[in-house]
């Protein structure tokens, strides 16, 4: 054994390095969309991310960043952790494999021979190279994320368990259930995903303790969610709940300062665990006392989360739901902010609300605490309730897209409207919702992830809706492709080069079905378990999860797990071909030959995805980060909306330095009190935003929607308006009812101050030239929430003293200003000068000087273009979101009208090398582009670019025509807009001297003109 343990250590780190060095050479540089800005601002100066929180994570990226020579490596230093947690799961899944390879090959501690020991290494091999190159492990595995440690943990406590079957009859073998409980309880600081282990854990415990029975095998499933649902319902939330009490009796009932009681609390229950195992170990109690330490350790790995308080009671820049003591910390565990979802009963989404209730949580102030009404929970018609509710979201949105995803409720039920009269509601029925979870959420939302890791992958676009042309899987086998997305012969150029076409020709997905029939018949009890596995991480979680239509991203990351345990099948199928070798082979020709035909599964997805998943030039999201904060004057107030226009900004400010001066205010957070409270604190250069309100004006369930009663017709100064709002006195009240907050008005003036304008920078002196006293705006709509109701605190108390921007005009909190902004790059500034805009796409005027400025010399456009670099689909919709083309077009139109046809051209070539096809898809801002190239006189780059332009589009109308009917009504907005800018097209080409040019367009240009006449 000791020759086969050296070679399956030596092939085991031998899958790591290969792993390790992928990674590694793929991985990002620099900050990434989505989350990662926040995780390496919160761990570079250990500070408070989004609940529920990754505080482990956390310490682990304080400890990476510490080798970073400088803080512009200090995001490559974090993102290395997830490149060496991947590398190191990829270790453990190779050990579990060869583990499992050897229950089925032999019995015992028999040596293997030369041929089994081939055949041994080559099933972990292939398995674990297969899950390193699959497509959502290798995404999370070159980012900083907390989804590959997630996969770390839950490779390590399943190889733990199987080291423990090993060693069970063996003195100290629980020493193994400890490490697994403690690895555990560390888990919970990463995510939650590894708890879903225990069952698996439970069953391996299970058939290596107890003679096999099916009613003892249910005992034992019974026994594993029990324990599973006692740390997830029981510890971590329980724990922090247990404190609260406590912290309630010694700061209100006895006077003493806050945290005693927790400090009690946690200082008791360590004791009494102690004295347990003290107790266990001295009356010879084995059971007792292994239970009480793993308690013990899962409570100490847990513990990490006492970082977060610590730092929260330091206000630090980024303290998200401030949990600065244990009743915070409950809300920010339980994902408060974020509301909740029915799991096993519940409303449909067209329930009539029937009631209302206050909940109640507890809140710090003036060194006691005070119950506050936190949230309200509603009551239903229990005609419109049912088990399992899938379709449950009031949203429009979200009830659009269950209806096109189910089609139109058919029955209805007698109600009474909001005026009092009789209606028919409609709802849908128990079939419609099951077909939701059977379409929307269990295939479109994990199925499909699956066979993009195992099957291959039409595109990395997003595919909210399960359209047709965008983001699902496919095998590279045209005839089977064609059933469900049309003929394959007639791809455009763009579809059939896109780096994430990934076609694994059904082959990784082949060999772990085999795998899986085969563990089933040679191994059934390991197979139930990995089985067990496989549905936890996957449609387990689906189930868990409920998600609604139309989510921001692909959450194809949330189900590696999942994926890992089909690895395991891949693996397997190894030892399937070995034994079919064997049968005309020699057993070592068999075993190699296998090993070395298999290999090639994963060289295959590695060679297919490597170009996808190659970031290791990507700057992108650092730049657009760096170009967010230099649109903005110094000193400025920056209204941003979501995540990706949020925390890169964060990750430059925190970990770069860059820009302090600008304060960033994310509109979704501004509604909460926690985050209103941060934004009257000063960080670093920027001084608190003047927000006139007191925090019991804004506190959580007050004001959460003001009323627009527009009973004075007359405009109002808006600092009266907020003065208006802040008074409790001017409340509608009616007994048993919360008091309703309103503003009297909807015309609102804000005085202008010119010396004021000019010192911040918002005005040149002559554009003062004529200024009014004031402007007015009218507020759209019929409410307006507390983040609207805090922008108008800040635009009201800022007095033009500090310049305010918005990332976005068209933003949930909609001021009604939109008149009043200026482009000054990626953000809009507020200005005292009205102009109204071309269309609503386009809104703000302009300054071409200060904008060419930024655009042409002070932006970072690092890498982009360079066509060397994959341009992710979020990198695209980032840059779609922005408005990049558009916002060099708009320059481009303002310098050829001021007579600069130079300056106009140079804009418009530089934003072609920017954005160049086929890395970025043509689109409107296209022929804006050709048709201002025309007027400027460069005719020949708008020839050049306006044949391209219709290459590409006569493309799309060859692969439309030649999909079934079927397949083009699921096409019909796609089609339409090509259509619109191929006809677009044609008609710019009377512009053109080109005689090929003009024959071409004029014949497109016919063609339109007969349809019309048809």
């Amino acid at each position: 054994m000791k020759t086969f343990r050296l070679y399956n250590n030596l092939v085991a780190w031998l899958s790591f390095a290969v792993a390790l060095a992928t990674y590694l050479f793929t991985l990002e540089p620099t900050v990434s969309l989505w989350d990662c800005g926040e995780f390496i601002a919160t761990a570079f100066k250990l500070q408070v991310g989004h609940p529920p929180g990754a505080p482990l994570f956390m310490l682990l990226g304080r400890i990476a960043s510490l080798f970073a020579p400088s803080t512009q490596y200090v995001a490559l230093a974090i993102n290395s952790i997830s490149a060496l947690a991947s590398a190191f799961t990829v270790l453990f899944l190779f050990w579990i494999l060869s583990h499992l390879a050897r229950r089925i090959l032999l019995a015992g501690n028999t040596q293997p021979t030369s041929a089994q020991t081939i055949a041994i290494l080559g099933a972990a091999s292939v398995g674990a190279l297969a899950y390193a190159f699959s497509d959502s492990f290798w995404f999370s595995a070159v980012e900083a994320e907390v989804y590959a440690l997630s996969s770390l943990f839950t490779a390590i406590v399943v190889w733990a368990m199987l080291k423990w079957e090993e060693q069970a009859d063996t003195p100290h073998s629980s020493r193994w259930l400890i490490l697994i409980a403690y690895l555990m309880g560390l888990s919970i600081g990463v995510h939650l995903l590894n708890l879903l282990t225990i069952p698996a854990l439970a069953l391996i415990f299970y058939y290596r303790k107890y003679t096999f029975s099916w009613m003892g095998l249910l005992k034992a499933l019974l026994v594993s969610i029990l324990v599973l649902c006692a740390v997830l319902y029981g510890i971590i939330p329980g724990l922090p709940k247990l404190a609260g009490w406590f912290e309630l009796l010694f700061v209100n009932d006895l006077h003493l300062p806050l945290q005693s009681g927790a400090i009690f609390f946690l200082l008791l229950f360590s004791t009494s665990l102690i004295a347990i195992i003290w107790y266990s170990q001295r009356k010879k109690k084995p059971t007792l006392n292994t239970a009480a330490i793993c308690l013990f350790v899962i409570s100490l790995g847990y513990s990490s989360y006492a970082s977060l308080i610590i730092r929260s009671e330091a206000n630090p820049p980024i303290d998200e739901n401030s949990p600065s003591n244990v009743f915070a910390l409950q809300s920010y565990l339980n994902r408060e902010q974020y509301g909740n979802r029915p799991l096993f009963y519940g409303p449909y989404f067209s329930a009539p609300v029937t009631g209302q209730h206050d909940l109640f949580s507890w809140t710090e102030r003036h060194g006691r605490y005070e119950r506050i009404a936190s949230s309200v929970d509603f009551t239903y018609d229990p005609r419109f309730e049912t088990i399992f509710p899938r379709m449950y979201s009031w949203q429009q949105p979200h009830v659009r897209e269950y209806k096109a995803w189910v089609g139109q409720p058919k029955r209805t039920i007698p109600t009474v409207g909001n005026d009092g009269a009789a209606q028919n509601t409609p709802v849908p029925s128990f079939a419609q919702n099951l077909k939701f979870f059977f379409s929307y959420q269990s295939w479109h939302m994990y199925w499909r992830y699956f066979l993009w890791n195992f099957v291959g992958r039409q595109d990395d676009y997003q595919n909210p809706t399960g359209e047709l042309l965008h983001g699902n899987s496919l095998s590279g086998i045209p005839p089977l492709d064609a059933i469900a997305l049309g003929n394959r012969h007639f791809l455009t150029d763009d579809m059939n080069e896109q780096p994430a076409y990934n076609r694994f020709f059904f082959l990784p997905f082949i060999l772990g079905i085999l795998g899986l029939f085969f563990h089933v018949k040679k191994d059934p009890k390991n197979a139930f378990i990995v089985g067990l596995l496989f549905i936890l991480t996957g449609i387990a979680i689906v189930v868990y999860l409920n998600q609604t239509p139309l989510q921001p991203r692909e959450r194809d990351y949330s189900y590696v797990g999942s994926f890992f345990a089909f690895a395991i099948w891949i693996g397997l199928a190894v030892l399937w071909l070995v034994q079919q070798l064997q049968k005309h082979l020699k057993p070592i020709t068999a075993a190699s030959l296998a090993t070395l035909a298999l290999l090639s599964i994963p060289a295959l997805m590695a060679a297919q995805g490597w170009n996808d998943h190659d970031r290791s030039g990507r700057y992108h999201t650092r730049s657009y980060a760096f170009n967010y904060l230099n649109s903005c004057a110094p000193n400025a107030i920056l209204f941003t909306s979501g995540d990706n226009d949020t925390f890169p900004l964060w990750y430059l400010q925190e970990v770069e330095g860059i820009r302090r001066d600008v304060r960033v205010c994310n509109l979704s957070l501004l509604g909460i009190d926690w985050y209103i409270d941060l934004m009257k604190r000063r960080t670093y250069e920027s001084a608190p935003l003047p927000i006139s309100m007191e925090s019991d004006k804004y506190a959580q369930g007050t004001r959460d929607i003001v009323y627009i009663f527009d009973q004075l017709k007359q405009a109002f100064p808006l600092k009266d308006v907020v003065n208006f709002i802040a008074n409790d006195a001017q409340q509608i009240s009616s007994p048993g009812q919360p008091p309703i907050s309103y503003i009297p008005c909807r015309q609102l003036t804000i005085p202008t101050d010119r010396n004021a304008l000019i010192r911040s920078g918002t005005l040149r002196p002559q554009d003062t030239v004529g200024l009014p006293s004031h402007i007015s705006f009218s507020l759209p709509g019929s409410h307006i929430g507390k983040n609207t109701m805090i922008v108008l605190d800040i635009i009201a108390n800022n007095n033009w003293e500090r310049p305010i921007y918005f990332s976005s005009v068209n933003t949930d909190a909609d001021v009604g200003l939109a008149e009043f902004m200026q482009l000054d790059g990626f953000a809009y500034r507020l200005v005292p000068i009205r102009s109204k805009p071309q269309n609503r796409l386009e809104p703000g005027r302009i300054i071409s000087d200060s904008l060419y400025k930024r655009l042409m010399v002070q932006f970072d456009w690092k890498n982009m273009g360079d066509p060397n670099q994959f341009v992710s689909y979020d990198i695209k919709r980032n840059v779609q979101v922005v408005d990049t083309r558009n916002i060099f077009v708009r320059l481009a139109r303002q310098l050829f009208s001021e007579g600069d046809s130079a300056r106009c051209i140079e804009v418009i070539e530089k934003s072609l090398r920017l954005m160049p096809h086929p890395q970025y898809e043509y689109d409107f801002a296209t022929l804006y582009q050709i048709d201002l190239l025309y007027d400027a006189r460069a005719s020949r780059v708008a020839d050049s670019l306006l044949t391209q332009f219709l290459d590409y589009e006569e493309q799309y109308q060859q692969y439309f025509n030649s999909l079934s009917s079927s397949k083009i009504n699921l096409l019909t907005y796609d089609i339409s807009r090509h259509l619109s800018m191929l006809q677009a097209l044609a008609s710019l080409g009377e512009k053109s001297h080109d005689i090929n040019i003009t024959a071409r367009c004029n014949a497109i240009n016919s063609f339109f003109s007969g349809s019309s006449n048809q």
